[in-house]
């Protein structure tokens, strides 16, 4: 990627990854990514975060192509996809300062043993002046990590928002000019990333809120000269609103789940409910997260593997949990053989979730005709609770 000029004396000096797939060694990439580091010029050189380390290269050719002498490396968060290149950048500019919060000091000393001496540390509202250009720094707690903060320069109203508000998009596109090119991504984003800390980002929102801000620079994906397109985006899906459908992630082993889970589907449909299901076996689990943003209602189908759940089963349900959706209604759904507790281990898997739990339907063998009149009551109770919800 070459440089590019993002305003006045403001650069983006990053990596676009065409190639990467995986991430956290968890999450699919399907478009790629991009790792977003900024320098600010004026009397004194700012570096915004830095890039991940196999891409540390790339960066360290930008700033030489630059021309620039960095002064202060601003660490936005520590999660190394962001600080990994810090070490490098301070070996070139070894009077450069870290300047972050107590909080991200602390884990990059870990995580990098980056001595204490080259840190400069910043509360909440703090500024650093660089000659004409004023950065003042916003604590974000819990948009993901408990240590992340924002840059906002003052003069552009420009805000370098770390992981907050940002896309897994590898694309040559500086800007977003429509969310018809960024809104799977975004929304995939935040589901895989952001989801689990809702409320904390509606705090968030708040503050933007009462900001000018003109252009939007996250760390990952193209950056917004509309930031409007990506805060309401995120304003509706930190809502509390929720639509009319259910998520149905499902595994079979011998298809006696399997035939539960297609007339399920269709008593669902039969009732005016938008159904997704996800066949754990093949499923993106970008994908199923993505579902779980909006849904009412999560219904885990699984078969007895010994006395427990199908292992993607316990996966789909350690994910739901972890990522503690909105949605207001759950069950389980699924088959045995001579016994066991799936019912009751998947139930512990999502403690975590605020929801009303519908009576599970667990049957032995294939499926009988009075096992699936036991799916039409399960699809008549999720379709009254929808109702309730004036759904």
């Amino acid at each position: 990627m070459s440089i590019r000029q993002v305003t006045s004396d403001v650069y983006q000096v990053g990596s676009i990854d065409w190639d990467r797939t995986l991430f956290d060694e968890l999450i699919p990439l399907p478009d790629g990514t991009s790792y977003n580091a900024y320098v600010v010029k004026d009397e004194k050189t700012a570096l915004i975060d830095t890039v991940d380390p196999t891409k540390t290269h790339e960066l360290m050719t930008h700033l030489t192509e630059l021309d620039v002498t960095i002064d202060f490396i601003i660490s936005n968060h520590a999660e190394q996809d962001h600080s990994g290149s810090i070490p490098a950048v301070l070996e070139a500019f070894p009077d450069a300062q870290v300047v972050t919060n107590p909080k991200c000091k602390t884990l990059l000393m870990e995580m990098l043993s980056i001595p204490e001496e080259k840190f400069m540390t910043v509360q909440d509202g703090d500024i650093l002046g660089l000659g004409g250009k004023t950065l003042e720094f916003i604590m974000a707690p819990w948009v993901h990590w408990p240590e992340t903060m924002f840059t906002y320069l003052r003069e552009g109203k420009l805000l370098f928002s770390c992981d907050f508000l940002g896309a897994h998009l590898a694309t040559s596109d500086l800007f977003v000019e429509s969310m018809d090119m960024v809104y799977n991504p975004a929304k995939r984003y935040y589901a895989e990333i952001m989801m689990p800390f809702r409320t904390s980002i509606r705090k968030h929102l708040q503050k933007l809120d009462s900001m000018d801000i003109k252009i939007v620079a996250p760390s990952h994906g193209p950056l917004y000269r509309t930031p409007s397109l990506i805060t309401n985006a995120y304003e509706e899906w930190v809502s509390d609103t929720v639509k009319n459908e259910v998520v149905l992630p499902f595994v079979s082993m011998h298809g006696s789940t399997r035939q539960m889970v297609d007339y399920f589907i269709e008593a669902l449909m039969d009732r005016g409910i938008t159904v997704k299901p996800f066949n754990l076996t093949t499923a993106d689990v970008g994908e199923l997260a993505m579902s779980l943003v909006d849904a009412a209602t999560v219904v885990i189908a699984s078969p007895t593997v010994l006395i427990g759940p199908h292992p993607r089963a316990v996966y789909a349900a350690y994910l739901v949990n972890a990522l503690r959706p909105k949605c207001r209604v759950a069950s389980i759904i699924g088959s045995y053989g001579w016994g066991g507790k799936m019912i009751e281990m998947l139930k512990q898997g999502m403690q975590n979730l605020n929801v009303e739990l519908l009576e599970p339907v667990l049957i032995k063998g294939h499926p009988t005709k009075e096992d699936y009149t036991l799916l039409d009551k399960l699809a008549d109770e999720i379709y009254k609770k929808h109702k309730e919800l004036n759904l």
